[in-house]
């Protein structure tokens, strides 16, 4: 007893472990009393015991079992852990209680068991007893078979899986024992009640005695279905479903019984076999043998195999191929039959999998039904139906509609048989309308067909079809049949039973049926009994909800069927004969009136017409005999009427018979003819079209424009095709583009395109315009062909285009509007509303079959062993595929010649294949889903790779397919599991990474997603970083659709380590897991203007269930009418309505010092710095910590919500409150930004959309409250939106753009500056791009100074991205670098660093273009055309790009570099700048103006010191006083552009008064072209105001004379008139000129004073501007007045009058002229209207005008004229030169020449000439020299200068007599000297002189120059060693304000007689200049105190050995 006293001290769960029996029974006992005693199941009590329980079951002691099995039984029973301890504890049971003799215990241990179980634990408890079965005590195996099927009985088949226990249960059959074989009896049977036939399948096997006494078994079985009557704690609500019906005595509902039936599919059950193995190796051989026996063999073999019930996966390409040979080609018909059979049980055997092979098999099998012998027959039905359910109909419809039209008979009936076989397998959902259309059309003509069988066949498909989609789906399809086929049709509806017992969708119910299928989830979750009144109430609201256009869906079947029958018939009718078109008329008309029609006097005709539409207009609708009366308009002079009012009134009477009456297409026949006649007449015109939109709308717009469009290009009236062009434009915006014949109105259109007239070529690419709308980029692919030209045009018409959508339909046909109007709602999920959505339009399209050129050589070719002979094979494929542009799903063998490709060697030809893929993806489109199991699987195969660029290919691949496919057919079946079973980590992360990416766009998933779980299980553990990483991003995406509990439940299979790794990171994956994408409002159906509100109205039916307190967000959202019209919005009102009670307050709270006290936490480190590259938990709740003190709780709590819908509603209320509660927010600003962090990280688009909403609107707030970000609050953010600037969605990244140029207002741009360079070292391509861009834009906008920590650095980096393999990385940071260039100059070489050879070269060319690129733009472009960047992905970034494109200063870049007299002007900062595009538009805005009094402009303008800088400066911007001012002003001036009258004139009034002070007018020095532009859009807008009724006109008059006044005070200051530049002064001449030309400002009062006014102006714009750029432009609005022919042509007579007028002014300008310049618009002009057109024009005055200019210069400069043609290209095919040279020669008077040298200072005397004799000596001395070695480089500078000196001097004579090889070297040695000195000198001058090609810097005519130039020359130099430093620096190097008159003297230095050089020479100039610029700047860097002409004194030599060997560069690259 001693021993006992012991042990009874001790706790219990030490007794229950004691090596004493007794004490462990005493434990057992307490243990049990304790468990029964805890009320609590999450008690710790609970985890003392967890590891004890096992061996509560497994004592040694029997007494002591039973006792702990009772305590073990409870603590299973009671303890929430028990889960944890279920397999060592069930393990424990089968093998120590199962085989205990006592039958309680085994009682007890099945107890536990199915306890176990009933706690979610089933799969872990079927596993153990599983095992449990190969145990070899009977007795165990025997008592695990029954826990089995007692499980099965309580739980369900639905709780325990049956597929393993089914597994295996045969063997258990063929057990020894007789108890083992008896309880698999019991079993068998058990499982056999739960899923019936689906069990003999698994049974085939066993004894055939024992399967007899199962089948006997079997049928003893009531047939009543089993129910489930013990349930899973989960399932609680069913349990008392269950017990309430229990007491009741109730049945239960069927349903759930029918869903277990169905849900265990026999075939499930089965375990895969492998045959490829199995099949005969000479199979091959065999199966081409001669004998048909030995063919018979293999195929005998083959079928045995596929007999098989279940298949393992393989590669059965070459199998099927084989049989499909025998199948089309054996003449041997029983064979063929034999060939099917294999078919259909590989088919039967694969499922899905065979799915790949079926697109290959069904054209065979459908052209070998032309055999009539029933055993073929027969077997090839079976093949195709067993192949039909491995795909879907919509894979296999182009190959049934291939065959339709066969002429053998047999074919089509057996193709039609299959398509009824196949709808009766089908639902409405997998027969949508679009697949159901074309096979319809094909079945009707059948219908006529002349053989009865065929006849049949094609009824009883249709009937099929009606039954499956019901009547009112199939009806439209069928309006062109007569009643007694549609009875007939009919009747075959009756006949069809579809399987399963399924009711079609026929009548009412379907329409009824359909919304409940589809309502929302909260409905489809409530009970079953509740469901149906639910459903019914949800699917009335949303359709109550769309308005009044959705009535007619609730129309009963019959009333429908009535319609469209009728219908039928209007739609065409039977012609009438003459007679009784007259007889119908005279019914209706009267007889005067029916005379009258045809009466000779246009008077009687005129009477009898308007009687005529008297009639139409009074008659009921449905007794217009519409063909009758319009024979009757037909009758003669009909369409040929010569008087234009009777014509007009004929044409609206047509318009009205076809709206008021029941008009058909044979009516539209009659008098279509006429009005295509009459569409292009000015008259008649507009009635006309009016009558073909009334058409369009009764006989549908598709049909009617094909007709009018035939019609109008068979006839050669330009005019009619380009108004029916016009007309069709307008009508598919009116109609929509439903139904349009795409393909023949393109081939229209090519013809307009090609036509001479340009207005039916401007039509043509109209339409495209509007075509555009609908098709998208697929159009472009048409024109490919093009000329470059009209492409050009093209594009441009589409880039117009870009980012409009279709405007909603606002006429509809009418017959289709009432019953189309249920069908299209179907399907508006695609068609947007508009009609003809993305989808359907990729079906319109013309698609080419290619299967014909994938020969067997080209197979064999992609196949070759030599890589080459497989390229050239990949080459023609690519090539075959680009020709045919869109092809259709049949390609041939190419798919598997192509897959053997993407695991080729080499990797070039991979990629290449790749590429190729892509091709297909685009050409191929939705068709492409029958070869994703051959290529696209493969193609995820290739991500595993082990090269970066080929894994980059291979998921653009994937993209481009998925793009196409959608993601549904990806992740059907197993090979996705598959792929991420292959242990290869790129694979895996690129895949993972994918999936995360896709998966949250789904909104539903195949359920063979759940296959690959294992597999992600797997990824989380791999040793691979990445791939881990990878796997946890893409867990939350996993369980979005599959559910936690799913998921959770698969990790039962891992071991016990990982099993707690994955659970624990399920758990936090389940914090983050995303909601499913909200499905897409329905927008079918509606009738005009009802689109919009009808979409609303039907979302807030959603918003009502996923926001049950989200009321006031959807009336806000949707407005007033539509939200009054949810009545599903009614119910929960008055919740509503409580909770906005609580929201009331402020959202925000405004806590002192909070913020502050955030942020010195930060610093002390005593929170998390915002610092991470994924959001982590931690982050999270830091965030809702410091949230819920200053936010409302219910907005907190929005905000950290699970579902995005809160996302969207919580950031809606923080915009509505935005302004109301400024203040709060910001003081709240750092954590809203930081809650904004965590929205980057998100994967949907609608919450990212909201945020950047509102950001924009918080940044305006915070700009407009004079807010500036802290560095806390920006780097907690700007990190974060950066990662954005790279998302691949064009609008995400413009948004961010826009909020990237608002943060510049609230935080300086110099810090953003190095957030942006962190940017560049992204990973993502299009990050580092857009992060390059907007560097370049800060570099533009603000300067050098910008770069942090300093620009060298900066720039090094920046560089460094030039070598990027990314095209448009390079392209952006060469564009950077340009920016940096046009600011700095060449000193930008300096500032980059060293180079690669071939960047710096990329550089180089890059800067040229850039130049090139100024000097080629059109004068014509308009301020809003901005100058687009190199990259094109790029083209629309970036928040200061805007205003950088649209700086006044570039407005004419094609004369940037010729405007010698203009000064240079230091940039204006670019947020200051117009944004003419902004101004424009708006109407409403109105400003405050600031006072210009309160700047003290004096101050400005008087000179003050700075120290002097050691070393030139880098940036020659204004110093920051200088940068308010020019603020200021700009300001000022964006005011005059202000649509309100007072805003503009104040603005004026400002301008003038500063102009009018001399002292403070220069200020406006560099402002002039924008004041003119904004001047010229205020005369536009002020147009438009005179047309303004509403508008006074006394403050038009008003603003006009404003206008005119500061003009004329502008331009009364010659100094800054001279500013203009050329585009500008174009602009304003053509305004004032249209101003002088309108005729209702001399209507109004005053109005003759303001046209006087403008004369003045004028004339004071014509004398003072700068005179080259006045004639420029002059010349440039004569070109454009010319060629616009729809201008007025007395505009082009006043801009001629201009010009006579500068003619007269040339004898005084003529020194100050640019002569270059001039010529070269002349010869533009020239170009454009040559002599001959010129000549044409309906007046002379324009030649006589350009042929008086032209005399008038050469009579001014003589012969000396022909050296000013050097900016001319191709100058020898100009017409000017032989012009010029024919006055030249003509007028032999080379005064102009003599007198200019006489009268410059220090020019060439006549008298001064030497003799011949003297001459002679010098230059043979000269030559003697260059004949020397020692001294010919001297003689040639000789030679050079005496050149220069006496330019007419003739060489000839001395060089007659040498060889031709030192006349080449002289002239080359000449020109080496001119470019090496004209390049020097462009250098030193580069600050001050743009570059002009080959204009020769130095004086070419022995000018002496005036002092002031060589001073201004020494001035440069003095500057750029840093040893001046004046006030002239702080204003740009063009001149002081003080002296203005020193302005013209840059423009001095040059010559105004440049030489004129070849293109090697241009060359020649350009390295020069390169390589010299780039000395002088490595000089710069050794030395800084050099003297001016040290970058001079480079050695010739040096220079010409370095020029020699970068021009033999260049020539072998050029070679």
């Amino acid at each position: 007893m001693g021993d006992d006293s012991e042990w009874m001290k001790l706790p219990v769960d030490q007794k229950c472990e004691h090596k004493v029996w007794k004490a462990r029974l005493n434990g057992y006992e307490e243990a049990l009393k304790l468990f029964q005693r805890i009320q609590d199941e999450k008690s710790p009590e609970w985890g003392k015991y967890l590891g004890l329980i096992k061996k509560f079951v497994t004592d040694s002691n029997a007494v002591a079992q039973l006792k702990g099995l009772e305590a073990a039984l409870a603590f299973v029973d009671n303890a929430h852990v028990a889960g944890k301890t279920t397999g060592e504890v069930v393990s424990g049971v089968v093998t120590k209680v199962f085989n205990q003799p006592k039958a309680r215990a085994k009682e007890l241990g099945m107890d536990i068991c199915l306890t176990y179980i009933e706690i979610e634990k089933a799969e872990v408890v079927q596993d153990e007893l599983l095992k449990g079965l190969d145990n070899k005590n009977p007795k165990i195996v025997v008592s695990c078979i029954e826990t089995l099927r007692k499980a099965l009985s309580e739980f369900g088949s639905k709780i325990v899986l049956l597929k393993p226990v089914v597994k295996v249960l045969p063997k258990q059959f063929e057990s020894r024992e007789k108890a083992v074989r008896d309880e698999a009896k019991l079993l068998a049977v058990e499982i056999y009640r739960w899923i019936r036939d689906a069990l003999r399948p698994s049974l085939q096997n066993i004894n055939s005695v024992q399967l007899k006494e199962l089948e006997e078994e079997w049928v003893k079985l009531p047939p009543a279905p089993p129910k489930q009557t013990r349930f899973l704690r989960s399932q609680q609500d069913l349990k008392a479903k269950f017990e309430q019906q229990q007491a009741q005595g109730e049945p239960s509902d069927g349903e759930d019984e029918e869903d277990t039936a169905a849900a265990v599919d026999a075939y499930e059950l089965l375990e895969p076999v492998e045959i490829l193995s199995k099949v005969p190796k000479d199979f091959y051989e065999k199966i081409e043998a001669k004998k048909w026996q030995e063919r018979k063999e293999a195929l005998e073999a083959v079928e045995v195999l596929a007999k098989n019930p279940k298949l393992e996966n393989g590669d059965y390409g070459d199998l099927v191929r084989a049989l499909k040979k025998v199948v089309g080609k054996d003449a041997n018909v029983m064979l063929v039959s034999l060939a099917a059979k294999c078919l259909a049980g590989l088919a039967t055997g694969l499922r899905k999998k065979f799915g790949t092979y079926a697109g290959q098999v069904v054209p065979t099998i459908l052209e070998k039904f032309k055999e009539k012998k029933l055993q073929v027959v027969q077997a090839l039905q079976e093949a195709i139906d067993a192949i039909f359910l491995t795909t879907t109909l919509q894979n296999l419809s182009e190959d049934v509609l291939a065959v339709m039209d066969n002429k053998n008979p047999s074919i089509k009936q057996q193709a039609s048989l299959f398509l009824a076989r196949s709808f009766r397998l089908c639902t409405p959902a997998t027969l949508p309308k679009s697949v159901l259309k074309p096979l319809c059309a094909a079945l009707i003509k059948q219908v006529n067909d002349s053989a009865s069988e065929v006849r049949d066949a094609a009824f009883e498909a249709l009937g099929t079809a009606m039954k499956v989609v019901g009547e009112k789906a199939v009806n439209p399809f069928l309006s062109d049949l007569d009643k007694l086929k549609l009875d007939k049709i009919k009747e075959c509806a009756d006949k069809v039973e579809l399987p399963g017992g399924r009711k079609g969708a026929s009548g009412g119910a379907a329409v009824e049926r359909k919304p409940a299928a589809k309502a929302p989830p909260p409905a489809a979750e409530a009970p079953k009994s509740a469901a149906p009144p639910k459903k019914t109430q949800t699917s009335a609201a949303c359709k109550s909800s769309s308005g009044p256009a959705k009535k007619g869906k609730s129309a009963s079947a019959a009333a429908g069927k009535t319609k469209k029958a009728s219908s039928s018939k209007e739609s065409t009718e039977t012609e009438l004969s003459a007679e009784a078109c007259e007889e119908l008329a005279a019914g209706v008309l009267p007889a005067s009136c029916l005379q009258q029609l045809d009466s000779t006097n246009w008077k009687e005709r005129l009477a009898s017409m308007e009687e005529f539409q008297r009639v139409v207009e009074t008659m009921d609708k449905a007794a217009i005999p519409c063909q009758a009366l319009v024979r009757m308009l037909a009758k003669k002079p009909g369409w040929k009427e010569t008087n234009f009012q009777v014509m007009q009134l004929k044409l609206h009477v047509v318009a009205l018979v076809a709206e008021r009456g029941q008009f058909s297409k044979t009516s539209a026949s009659v008098v279509l003819d006429g009005l295509v006649d009459k569409v292009g007449d000015v008259k008649c015109g507009g009635n006309a079209k009016e009558a073909l939109t009334a058409i369009g709308e009764a006989c549908s717009l598709p049909w009617t424009a094909e007709q009018v469009v035939s019609m109008a290009f068979s006839q050669k009236n330009p005019k009619n095709q380009a108004e029916t062009l016009t007309w069709l434009a307008s009508a598919m915006k009116e109609f929509g583009f439903t139904g349009i014949n795409v393909k023949g109105f393109i081939n229209n259109v090519k013809t307009a395109l090609g036509a001479t007239n340009p207005a039916v070529r401007t039509a043509a690419i109209t339409l495209l315009g509007v075509m555009y709308l609908y098709m998208g980029p697929p159009l472009r692919m048409f024109f490919e062909d093009e000329k470059p030209a009209l492409l050009a045009q093209i594009d441009s018409e589409f880039e117009k285009m870009q980012g409009q959508s279709p405007p909603a339909p606002s006429r509809f046909t009418k017959k289709a509007a009432a019953e189309e109007e249920g069908d299209e709602g179907e399907e508006q999920d695609e068609d947007g509303g508009g009609g003809g959505g993305g989808q359907d339009i990729m079906d319109l399209l013309p698609r080419t079959d290619i299967s014909d050129k994938i020969t067997p050589d080209l197979v064999s070719k992609i196949g070759d062993k030599n890589w080459k002979i497989r390229k050239e094979g990949l080459d023609e494929a690519a090539a075959i595929i680009s020709e045919a542009k869109f092809i259709t799903a049949n390609i041939g063998d190419l798919p598997l010649a192509i897959k053997g490709r993407l695991g080729d060697s080499n990797k070039i030809l991979v990629q290449q294949t790749l590429s190729i893929l892509q091709q297909l993806a685009a050409a191929m489109g939705p068709g492409l889903k029958q070869h994703i199991r051959v290529l696209g699987f493969p193609v995820i195969t290739v991500l595993g790779d082990s090269k970066p660029n080929v894994r980059t290919a291979a998921m653009t691949t994937l993209q481009a397919w998925v793009e196409q496919t959608g993601m549904k057919d990806w992740l059907e079946g197993e090979d996705m599991s598959e792929e991420l079973k292959r242990e290869n980590p790129f694979l895996r992360q690129e895949l993972l990474g994918w999936l995360a990416e896709k998966l949250p766009t789904l909104r539903t998933v195949p359920g063979d997603l759940m296959l690959c779980v294992p597999q992600l299980y797997t990824c989380l553990e791999d040793r691979n970083g990445d791939v881990r990483k990878k796997a946890q991003d893409a867990l939350p995406t996993f369980m979005m659709h599959l559910g936690f509990d799913k998921m959770s439940k698969a990790t039962s299979k891992l071991k016990p380590a990982s099993k707690d790794q994955v659970v624990a990171m399920l758990e936090k994956a389940r914090a983050v897991m995303p909601a499913k994408p909200a499905a897409p409002a329905k927008t079918g159906g509606k009738g005009p203007a009802e689109s919009a509100r009808a979409s609303s109205a039907s979302r807030c039916a959603a918003a009502s269930e996923d926001l049950p307190d989200g009321k006031p967000e959807a009336k806000k959202v949707r407005g007033g009418p539509a939200a009054k019209k949810c009545p599903a919005g009614k119910k929960p009102a008055a919740k509503g309505l409580k909770d906005d009670e609580d929201k009331s307050g402020p959202i925000f709270i405004l806590v002192p010092n909070a913020k502050e006290q955030r942020i010195k936490e930060e610093k002390q480190l005593k929170i998390l710095k915002w610092n991470f590259i994924t959001p982590r938990d931690e982050y999270v709740e830091q965030l809702k910590t410091q949230m819920s003190t200053c936010f409302a709780k219910w907005l907190q709590d929005e905000l950290f919500h699970f579902d995005f819908q809160r996302h969207v509603k919580a950031i809606g209320v923080m915009m509505e409150r935005l302004e109301s509660e400024s203040d709060a927010t910001i003081s709240c600003l750092d954590l809203i930004l930081k809650w904004f962090t965590f929205r980057f990280f998100d994967t949907n688009t609608t919450v990212l959309m909201k945020v950047l909403e509102y950001l924009k609107l918080l940044f305006t707030m915070l700009n407009r409250e004079n807010y500036h970000l802290t560095e806390y609050e920006a780097n907690s953010f700007i990190p974060y939106l950066l990662l954005k600037v790279g998302e691949s969605k064009d609008v995400v990244r413009k948004d961010v753009r826009a909020i990237l140029a608002m943060l510049c207002k609230v935080y300086p741009a110099s810090k953003i500056f190095p957030f942006l360079m962190e940017g560049t070292k992204s990973k993502n391509s299009k990050q580092r791009a857009e992060c390059l861009e907007e560097l370049g834009c800060l570099i533009e906008g603000y300067g050098m100074n910008v770069c942090q920590p300093t620009p060298a650095k900066s720039l090094k980096e920046i560089a460094v991205h030039i070598g990027d393999r990314d095209t448009s990385v390079r392209n952006a940071a060469l564009n950077t670098v340009v920016a940096v260039y046009n600011v700095c100059g060449d000193q930008v070489y300096k500032l980059i660093g060293n180079l690669s050879e071939k960047d710096m070269s990329m550089l180089e060319e890059r800067i040229k273009r850039s130049a090139k690129k100024a000097a080629a733009a059109p004068p014509k472009q308009a301020p809003a055309d901005r100058p687009q960047r190199e990259n094109p992905t790029n083209s629309t970034a970036t928040f200061l790009r805007k205003p950088a494109q649209e700086d006044p200063n570039k407005l004419n870049q094609s004369r940037q570099n010729a405007q010698h007299s203009e000064p240079s002007h230091p940039s204006i900062p670019k947020e200051f700048q117009l944004d003419l595009d902004m101004i424009e538009t708006d109407q409403n805005r109105v400003c405050e103006l600031p006072d210009l009094v309160q700047h003290k402009l004096d101050e400005l303008l008087e000179p003050f010191m700075i120290p002097k800088p050691k070393i030139r400066p880098i940036s020659p911007h204004f110093d920051e006083l200088h940068n308010s001012t020019a603020s200021t002003i700009n300001f000022v001036i964006s005011q005059v552009a202000s649509s309100d009258i007072g805003t503009s004139i104040q603005a004026l009034a400002q301008i003038d008064e500063v102009l009018r002070q001399e002292d403070k007018a220069d200020v406006m020095s560099g402002h002039i072209d924008q004041l003119l532009i904004v001047t010229i859009m205020q005369l536009r807008f002020n147009s438009t105001h005179l047309a303004d009724e509403r508008v006074d006109k006394r403050d038009v008059i008003k603003l006009y004379s404003c206008i005119i006044g500061s003009l004329l005070s502008l331009f009364s200051m010659e100094t800054l008139a001279r500013e203009a530049s050329m585009g500008v002064l174009k602009d304003l001449m053509h305004g004032l000129i249209t101003l002088m030309l309108d005729s209702r400002v001399e209507d109004v009062e005053d109005g003759t004073q303001v046209i006087r006014s403008v004369n003045l102006l004028v004339i004071r714009v014509l004398e003072h501007s700068d005179q080259t750029n006045m004639i420029s432009a002059l010349l440039v609005l004569l070109q454009d007045t010319l060629v616009s022919t729809a201008g007025s042509p007395t505009v082009s007579e006043l801009v001629m009058k201009c010009l006579w007028r500068m003619i007269r002014f040339l004898p005084e300008t003529i020194n100050s002229l640019n002569l270059d310049r001039i010529l070269l618009d002349v010869h533009n002009f020239m170009k454009v209207f040559p002599k001959e057109k010129l000549k044409q024009l309906n007046s002379d005055v324009p030649h006589r005008t350009l042929k008086t200019l032209l005399h008038t210069l050469c009579k001014l400069t003589g012969a000396k004229i022909l050296d000013h043609l050097s900016m001319i290209e191709n100058r020898n095919e100009s017409e000017l030169e032989a012009h010029l040279r024919r006055v030249v020669k003509h007028s032999g008077n080379l005064s102009g020449l003599k007198r200019d040298r006489g009268n410059e200072k220090g020019g060439l005397r006549t008298d001064d000439r030497m003799s011949k004799a003297k001459v002679s000596d010098i230059l043979s001395e000269i030559f003697k020299k260059i004949g020397s070695k020692e001294n010919t480089q001297e003689g040639l500078t000789e030679l050079y200068e005496y050149k220069q000196k006496y330019s007419d001097v003739d060489l000839a004579p001395f060089l007659k007599n040498t060889s031709q090889f030192f006349q080449n070297y002289v002239e080359r040695g000449l020109r080496l000297i001119e470019s090496e000195r004209e390049g020097k000198t462009r250098i030193q001058n580069s600050t001050v002189i743009p570059q002009h090609g080959v204009e020769s810097i130095l004086s070419s005519n022995n000018e002496e120059l005036k002092p002031a130039v060589y001073y201004e020359r020494l001035q440069i130099l003095r500057q750029r060693q840093g040893l001046e430093n004046t006030a002239r620096q702080q204003q740009g190097l063009g001149g002081s304000s003080d002296e203005p008159q020193q302005r013209p003297a840059i423009s001095s230095l040059l010559s105004p007689k440049p030489s004129v050089a070849s293109s090697t020479d241009m060359l020649h100039s350009k390295l020069s200049q390169l390589k010299e610029s780039r000395e002088l700047h490595q000089q710069e860097l050794n030395t800084h105190s050099n003297s001016p002409t040290h970058t001079r004194s480079t050695s010739p030599a040096g220079n010409l050995d370095d020029l020699k060997k970068r021009l033999e560069r260049i020539k072998s690259k050029r070679q």
